[in-house]
C-alpha cells in the first residue's frame, strides 16, 4: 500500500463515512489519467518536464494527483499531464468532464489534421492502418466514456464491480493502442516509428491509469470497512446480482424474449427473421442489422434461418444487445475470405466482427475460406464486453478467434484452425469447447492460442477450461512432422492457462513455443491444471521461468467464470449453462 493512499485516506479509525467518500473521489480522478492519456496519444505536448517543480502553489488538487500518482510506473508523466489537465479545479467530477471534453476535441482534430497522420496515407498499407487507428481510438474514448458514466451514479456498496469494470475497459484502451501500432508493422518508411512515438505519452498514462484503478481495489479490500455489502468472489458466496427483474433476468432482455435462451428454435419469436430463401424478412443479415431501432434498450432478436450467407458483418458499437440464433452451427453459417496475403490488415479481415456490448451468438457458425496459404484471415473478431457464444462453430486456419477486447464467454463451440488460432487480449473463457487442429502447410507449425497482454497490470487472459484439444482427420498422418502446441507469447506479457481439458496426442510433448528466440520467456504466464490425455504429459514441457505448472487449487480459482470474468453477474442469468468455479473432479 502506498504512502499516498494513506494520506489521502486519512482521518482516524472508525470515520467510515470520510473514508468512502475519500474512496469515491479518488475513482473520480483516477479517470483523469484515462482520459488525459487519450489526449496526449494524438496531440504533442511540448512542455518542460521541469515545469511542475517550477509551480510553487501545490492547490489540493495537485496534493491529490501527487497521491494517486504514487502508485503508477510512470510517476513523472503522471503528475505533470494530471496537473496540465487539472488547472485550479478541484472538484473530481468537474476535472473528469472537463478532460473529457478535452479529449474528444483533441483526437477528433489531431487525428484528422497531423502532418504525421496525413503522411501515413501516401502508403497503401499505411492508409489503412491510419483508419484502424481512428476506429480503435474511437472505441478507447468510448470506454472512457463508460467509465465516466459509471462514476456519475457511483453506489459505494458496489465498488467492487465498479473497480472490475474499469480495469477491463482501461485494459481495452491499452490493447487498442498496442493495435494501432500493430497495423503499420509492414508499412514501408517511418511510419510505424512515428506513431510510436506518437502515443508514447498515451501508453505511460493509460498503464498508470490502470495501476492506480489495481492499487485502489486492493487497498479498498485491505480497509474491510464495516457495513458494506461487498462481493468477495469467493466460490460460495451468494452473489448480489445488479439491475436484475424480479425473476433472475438482465433488464435489458424483456419478459417475452427470456425464455429464448433456452426455448428451440421453432418455438421463437425473433424480431427479425433472416432466409436465403426469401421466407423471412431479410435475405441479409447485414440488412437485418441495419434496421435494428437505435433506441432500442432490450435485446433484438434476429433469426436467422439455415443456409450459407456470404458476406460481411459488424454489430457496431451502436446497436448492442443483439442476440443473433441460428438453426445450428453446421445448418447456418455467415462465411467470407478476407485475408492479409490479398492486402487486407488482420484487423479488417473478419468475416463477423462483434463490437456491441451484451452480444449472444446461438447455434450459428462463422468462417473464414481464405485458406492456410493466405495466413492471417479471422472467422470472428469480438470486443463485444459481457458476450456469450453458445453451441458456435467458428472454422479458419491462422487467426481463427480474434478475442481482441473485454470479458467474454464461449460454451460448447468448436473452434478450427493451425496457426494462433484463438488469439486476441480479452478476458476469455471458453469452456466445454473442442479446439480442431487443422493441416497447415508444409513448412508451418500449428499452435492453438496467442495472447496478447501487453501490460502485466491487464486482468486479461486466455482460459480453457473443461475443453479439448484434438486434431482434424487431415492433420492426423502428419502430427509428428508437423507437430501442433498449446500456445506460445504474442506479447510481453502472455497469458494463457489450460486447465481439467482434455489433451490428445496431437499436441507435441513440449506443450509451449517459443515467439522469437527467448523472448517473453521470464514474463509470460503460461500454466496447465488438472488436464488428462495423452497430450496432458507434463514431464516433457518446457521449463521457461514463466511456466507455473502446476497451479494449485486456489491459484486455479482464480482463472474460473465466477473470479476471472465476473461471469456469476451476466452469464447466470441467461440461462446459458456454465461452471461457475473448477468443475468436479
Amino acid at each position: 500500500m502506498s504512502g499516498g493512499y494513506i494520506q489521502v485516506l486519512g482521518g482516524r479509525d472508525g470515520r467510515n463515512k470520510k473514508k468512502i467518500v475519500a474512496i469515491a473521489g479518488i475513482c473520480s480522478l483516477l479517470l483523469v489519467a484515462m482520459v488525459v492519456a487519450v489526449v496526449i496519444g494524438v496531440s504533442h505536448n511540448n512542455r518542460s518536464s521541469d515545469d511542475a517543480s517550477n509551480n510553487e502553489e501545490i492547490n489540493t488538487s495537485s496534493k491529490t494527483i501527487k497521491q494517486i500518482c504514487d502508485s503508477t510506473d510512470y510517476k513523472e508523466v503522471c503528475v505533470d499531464n494530471l496537473s496540465s489537465a487539472a488547472g485550479n479545479t478541484t472538484d473530481p467530477k468537474e476535472l473528469v468532464q472537463v478532460a473529457f471534453q478535452v479529449a474528444i476535441k483533441h483526437i477528433s482534430e489531431a487525428v484528422n489534421k497531423s502532418t504525421t497522420l496525413r503522411e501515413l496515407e501516401k502508403d497503401k498499407m499505411a492508409a489503412q492502418a491510419l483508419e484502424n487507428c481512428k476506429e480503435l481510438m474511437d472505441y478507447a474514448i468510448g470506454d472512457l466514456q463508460r467509465s465516466f458514466d459509471e462514476v456519475g451514479v457511483l453506489d459505494i456498496n458496489k465498488i467492487d464491480d465498479l473497480l472490475a469494470d474499469m480495469k477491463i475497459w482501461l485494459s481495452a484502451a491499452v490493447t487498442y493502442q498496442g493495435t494501432c501500432l500493430d497495423g503499420f508493422q509492414n508499412t514501408t518508411g517511418e511510419a510505424g516509428e512515428s506513431m510510436k512515438k506518437a502515443l508514447k505519452t498515451a501508453g505511460e498514462l493509460t498503464r498508470n491509469g490502470l495501476a492506480i484503478v489495481t492499487e485502489l481495489s486492493s487497498l479498498f479490500t485491505s480497509l474491510n470497512i464495516p457495513g458494506m455489502n461487498r462481493r468477495l468472489l469467493s466460490s460460495s458466496e451468494e452473489i448480489d446480482y445488479p439491475k436484475l427483474t424480479e425473476d433472475g433476468f438482465p433488464t435489458w432482455i424483456s419478459p417475452t424474449k427470456r425464455r429464448l435462451l433456452i426455448l428451440p428454435t421453432d418455438q421463437m419469436k425473433p424480431n427479425i427473421v433472416v432466409a436465403k430463401d426469401g421466407s423471412g424478412r431479410y435475405k441479409s443479415v447485414v440488412k437485418a442489422l441495419n434496421a435494428v431501432p437505435k433506441t432500442t434498450n432490450t435485446t433484438f432478436i434476429i433469426y436467422v434461418k439455415a443456409g450459407i450467407y456470404k458476406e460481411y458483418v459488424q454489430i457496431t458499437r451502436s446497436t448492442p444487445q443483439i442476440m443473433l440464433i441460428g438453426d445450428g452451427p453446421l445448418k447456418t453459417k455467415i462465411t467470407g475470405n478476407k485475408n492479409f496475403i490479398d492486402g487486407t490488415a488482420t484487423f479488417k479481415t473478419p468475416t463477423v466482427a462483434v463490437v456491441g456490448n451484451g452480444f449472444i451468438a446461438k447455434d450459428i457458425g462463422f468462417e473464414n475460406t481464405a485458406g492456410a496459404a493466405k495466413h492471417q484471415a479471422v472467422a470472428l473478431r469480438v470486443q463485444s464486453d459481457m458476450s456469450i457464444f453458445y453451441n458456435c462453430q467458428i472454422d479458419g486456419y491462422q487467426d481463427t478467434l480474434y478475442t481482441h477486447t473485454n470479458r467474454q464467454f464461449y460454451s460448447n463451440c468448436t473452434i478450427s484452425g493451425t496457426i494462433d488460432f484463438i488469439f486476441g487480449d480479452a478476458a476469455v473463457i471458453l469452456q466445454n469447447c473442442k479446439m480442431v487442429v487443422r493441416k497447415p502447410m508444409e513448412n508451418q507449425q500449428n499452435i492453438v492460442t496467442a495472447q496478447g497482454r501487453i501490460y502485466e497490470r491487464e486482468p486479461t487472459g486466455i482460459v480453457l477450461q473443461d475443453c479439448t484439444i484434438t486434431a482434424d482427420p487431415a492433420l492426423v498422418p502428419f502430427k509428428s512432422t508437423l507437430p501442433s502446441y498449446l500456445g506460445r507469447p504474442w506479447k510481453e506479457y502472455s497469458r494463457t492457462i489450460v486447465m481439467q481439458t482434455q489433451i490428445e496426442d496431437v499436441i507435441n510433448p513440449a506443450g509451449w513455443l517459443p515467439w522469437m528466440g527467448d523472448f517473453a520467456f521470464s514474463t509470460c504466464f503460461y500454466a496447465e491444471y488438472n488436464n488428462k490425455g495423452v497430450g496432458a504429459d507434463l514431464s516433457k514441457r518446457v521449463k521457461w521461468p514463466c511456466i507455473k505448472t502446476p497451479l494449485t487449487n486456489e491459484q486455479a480459482l482464480e482463472f474460473t467464470v465466477s473470479k476471472f470474468i465476473q461471469g456469476d453477474q451476466w452469464i447466470t442469468p441467461t440461462g446459458v449453462p456454465y461452471t461457475s468455479g473448477l468443475s468436479p473432479i
